[in-house]
């Protein structure tokens, strides 16, 4: 079984619109789907993560990479 992964492109978004763009595609994504943000805002590397934990959600990784950050979280919804 193949595990989704999800691209979000937020570069060139500031603070919160890359963690809405993040929660809005969550809301209709399956458990277990892997959600990837691609952002140019540097507090995405807290906010992000901070946003998953509140809702449950797992931090996979976040990372700064050639000047943009990189977020991926798996989706996790209560049965």
């Amino acid at each position: 079984m193949t595990t989704e992964k999800i691209i979000i492109d937020a570069r060139n978004l500031l603070c919160p619109m890359p963690v809405i763009r993040v929660q809005d595609k969550v809301a209709e994504l399956a458990t277990g789907t892997l959600v990837e943000a691609t952002c140019s805002d540097p507090g995405v590397l807290h906010d992000i993560p901070a946003w998953a934990r509140v809702h449950g959600h797992r931090l996979i990784d976040s990372y700064e990479k050639e000047g943009l950050y990189i977020v991926c979280i798996e989706v996790k919804h209560e049965s």
